[in-house]
């Protein structure tokens, strides 16, 4: 059974009452975090009328969910899901009668979708298997765009005869194949970064580079600024570290630096943040590129306050190579440069770097060590022979050209279904207003089986907002931009007073 395919209705015929079966939707939803701590509940005249149901049997509904300790109720403002604490959690999962479980009726079996709505949960949903539609919400290419073949051969190349030997039975490199960190050096040299191969450190994914460099350079309790919007999975990263993250807007040409340098001097001088945490190119989820001068002048200020910049350059192969990075304006004196190759790869491989200052890659790899002992040399070799031969470049240059062509679609889909772009259509990811508020927009949409991306989790302090997430690459399908009308229209589905970012809007 697919987890993405769409609700079907309540059945009166079921062996759980109506009430037992909408009560156990909610309850699966909010375990599985598609219902974010905080999260109001659809009004009882809404949930009636979308679920055919009467007020009655909402009402009760809400009844067991409150008696489960899964929501609270707030004196005229409804219901809403309760912050739960994981032994809490796990006892309510234990102590739930089997009839609220989600009822399985043999003609028409129930399907719950697993769809992100929070930052634990988008990263759950990169594990659930394909389903048979493109999800506007995801961060990946569709697999048809990636070139499987290419990395067969490669495998094969670095794996035949006595070359295996070597690479499977012993640890690898500390810093990583040193192979791959020449080509890697190499290839920094196409935008400006000078890197040599000892100042580069191999790690699984830019996500693990993200995680070497904030372990290395702080503490519990130390405070990171963020751009915001970001990447929401980098906050809840962040907030499991123990660290205080420090929101700064981030606007089509750079962060407000003005707001920067308030947030620095607030703090007491031994609690100023060390670490600023950015993605210069194609920015996510706004697509914005840092402009030069901000760029220049975003440099100023990290000299002046002893700041360190770590530069995701994730989407750096579905960029043009000129477009300015920190890393080559400071020649990698305070940026660390951080990059990997899954967005253009495939997802499961799992092969990012960091370069970094001379001074600070021993410890780098100290931290390396301590938590995965080495990378693969195996996938490391393999990556350095499709750079080595031009491969990786010509997939790159096919992949942008397909994703240019349906950049343009996915606009004028958007347009046509009455949304705007708060910001200007790049790379992957296009910023989207839809006029109402996404949170709510994302609840119809699954119950229809489309997975969403609402703006409210791109901020480290939860707001809700009329923004959204789309992914270019899977929004071509005049079905999506249907439904997505046909839900915007729901009675009930309100605008927000806080329309959330806006610094971007045209």
């Amino acid at each position: 059974m697919n987890p993405l395919a769409p609700l079907h209705p309540l059945s009166r015929h079921a062996d759980a009452t109506l009430t037992e079966q909408l009560s156990g939707r909610f309850a699966e939803r909010i375990r599985q975090r598609l219902l974010a701590p905080g999260s109001r509940l659809p009004s009882v005249r809404e949930c009636a009328r979308r679920h055919g149901v009467s007020a009655y049997t909402v009402v009760a509904a809400y009844d067991q969910l409150l008696a489960q300790g899964l929501v609270e109720a707030r004196k005229q403002r409804g219901f809403f899901v309760r912050e739960q604490q994981p032994r809490e959690a796990a006892r309510d999962a234990a102590r739930t009668p089997a009839s609220a479980a989600p009822p399985v009726n043999a003609a028409a079996p129930i399907a719950f979708p697993r769809a992100p709505l929070s930052a634990i949960a988008l990263m759950r949903s990169m594990f659930q298997p394909p389903g048979t539609r493109p999800m506007p919400g995801l961060g990946t290419l569709p697999s048809e765009w990636l070139d499987l073949p290419m990395l067969s051969t490669a495998l094969r190349r670095v794996s035949s005869g006595a070359l295996l030997g070597p690479l499977a039975l012993q640890y690898g490199e500390p810093a990583g194949d040193l192979r791959l960190r020449r080509a890697l050096s190499q290839r920094l040299v196409d935008f400006g970064v000078k890197a040599a191969p000892e100042q580069i450190v191999t790690t699984f994914g830019a996500t693990h580079a993200l995680d070497i460099v904030t372990r290395s350079l702080t503490r519990a309790g130390d405070s990171v600024l963020v751009d915001e919007p970001g990447w929401s999975v980098e906050f809840a990263r962040l907030a499991a570290l123990g660290l205080r993250v420090l929101p700064v807007p981030r606007g089509e040409d750079g962060p407000d630096l003005a707001v920067m340098e308030r947030l620095i001097e607030a703090q007491k001088p031994h609690e100023r943040p060390r670490l600023y945490i950015t993605v210069s190119v194609l920015h996510n989820p706004t697509g914005a590129t840092l402009a030069l001068g901000h760029a220049h002048r975003l440099l100023k200020l990290a000299q002046a306050h002893d700041l360190h910049i770590v530069e995701d350059d994730t989407y750096t192969h579905l960029a043009p190579p000129h477009l300015p990075r920190l890393a080559a304006l400071d020649a990698l004196e305070r940026t660390i440069y951080i990059s990997g190759f899954s967005k253009i790869l495939v997802p499961n491989w799992r092969v990012g770097y960091l370069a970094a200052p001379p001074a600070l890659v021993d410890r780098f790899i100290d931290t390396k060590l301590l938590g995965s002992l080495s990378t693969t040399s195996l996938t490391e070799q393999a990556l350095a022979h499709c750079l080595e031969h031009g491969l990786l470049r010509r997939h790159a240059e096919r992949v942008m050209a397909r994703l240019d062509a349906a950049r343009a679609r996915s606009v004028q889909l958007a347009e046509a279904a009455g949304c705007r772009f708060a910001a200007t259509p790049r790379g992957l990811f296009g910023w989207v207003d839809t006029g109402v508020d996404t949170e709510r927009l994302s609840q119809v949409m699954l119950d229809d089986g489309w997975l969403l991306a609402p703006g409210s989790i791109f901020h480290a302090t939860r707001r809700p907002g009329t923004l959204m997430r789309i992914n270019f690459a899977t929004t071509q399908d005049a079905q999506f931009w249907q439904a997505l009308q046909r839900a915007r229209d729901t009675p009930g589905m309100a605008t927000p007073r806080n329309p959330g970012f806006a610094s971007t809007a045209r």
